[in-house]
């Protein structure tokens, strides 16, 4: 679809088939306009709604009075398009029986057909909904729609409790890990490889760097009865000018997924222990999420899946929704390791399970 299609959603259609008319919008990151606008109309048209709108964030309300509000939420953006002739996880969408081909199948149209199916039929909810959709998700922190609604609308935000529906196989997954990134430089001294007793080997001494990740164990940390799995890793390394030239500098970029028992400040501490000696400069953070399931409307919702949560290993929008004191869990169809791939698809069932299982809870 182009930025002009102005195809109308059904809200009341299957909530499969809603999930691949999304799935026909192109709306990677910056590109998410034409499907914006097309949510943003069909919500209007549902008296039970009250809708605002900050560039391409939409949000959805109902004011019932209820004793508690529960806020969905769901990004619209997509991550680019796959290269590889032949791929499904594109757009258009294209379906084999119960399975749904395309990009954004699992990260996560499925997620936002099943919030705007719920918009459209629960008039009378038993707690206060809003119902959040936003942009650039998949790119830099600092575009992020979420992002800008909790600080240009703080008041649409306001809630007890959050669900993200990011793809968990419909399991609830509590909380997040927080993430950061460094690079660790070693400097050297250049030299022409002929006579390399001249120079000083930054690479070579980027070396301990890598002994000292390699022989790290990374730590299983139990939060509020969630084990969350830490990891610790270079994930890229540079250095170098010439292929006759003895290096004078080496640059290695770690990545840290650390649990929601810590603060950013006391994850960085931990990293320049481990790596003490060498320069760091820490480049992005991203603090993580406590669970928060003994809340009220969490340990409700919990109960209402039936099934054991889990923690959320990767780091997910859940965490904004923590720092502005919102518990909030991640619940989605389709498995998220299928999510960004060339064959990115959902089965049309764990969406219709989705919808279930919320419409029960909320209705």
């Amino acid at each position: 679809m182009t930025d002009t299609d102005t195809t109308s959603l059904d809200l009341t259609d299957d909530v499969a088939r809603l999930t691949a008319v999304l799935m026909d919008f192109e709306s990677v990151s910056g590109n998410e306009k034409a499907l914006a606008d097309a949510v943003e109309t069909a919500l209007r048209a549902y008296p039970h709604l009250e809708v605002s709108r900050d560039g391409d964030s939409v949000v959805a309300r109902t004011n019932l009075g209820r004793t508690e509000r529960v806020i969905l939420a769901g990004h619209l953006d997509t991550v680019p398009l796959p290269t590889v002739p032949g791929s499904r996880g594109t757009v258009p969408s294209s379906r084999d029986g119960d399975v749904l081909y395309g990009r954004g199948a699992t990260d996560m149209k499925g997620g936002v057909a099943v919030q705007l199916a719920l918009a459209a039929a629960l008039t009378e909810p038993t707690r206060d909904i809003t119902y959040v959709f936003y942009d650039h998700e998949e790119v830099e922190a600092s575009l992020s729609g979420l992002g800008r609604l909790a600080v240009s609308h703080a008041d649409w935000l306001k809630a007890d409790f959050a669900i993200l529906l990011e793809p968990t196989n419909g399991t609830v997954e509590g909380g997040c890990n927080g993430t950061m990134r460094f690079h660790a430089t070693t400097a050297g001294r250049a030299a022409h490889s002929a006579r390399a007793w001249m120079g000083e080997n930054a690479i070579h001494g980027a070396a301990e760097i890598l002994v000292r990740l390699r022989d790290h164990t990374p730590a299983t940390v139990s939060v509020e009865g969630l084990d969350y799995r830490e990891s610790l890793n270079a994930v890229r390394i540079w250095g170098g000018t010439a292929g006759n030239v003895i290096p004078d500098a080496a640059t290695v970029e770690i990545n840290y997924r650390f649990a929601p028992d810590k603060s950013v400040d006391e994850a960085e501490a931990y990293v320049r222990d481990l790596l003490a000696g060498f320069d760091l400069v820490r480049t992005d953070a991203a603090a993580g999420a406590r669970p928060g399931l003994t809340m009220p409307a969490a340990a409700s919702f919990v109960a209402a899946v039936g099934a054991e949560p889990k923690p959320k290993y990767g780091w997910t929008d859940v965490a904004r929704f923590s720092e502005l004191g919102i518990p909030a869990v991640n619940f989605g169809p389709g498995d998220a390791l299928l999510a960004h791939t060339d064959n990115e698809h959902v089965h049309a069932g764990a969406i219709r399970d989705c919808l279930a299982a919320l419409r029960s809870w909320l209705g």
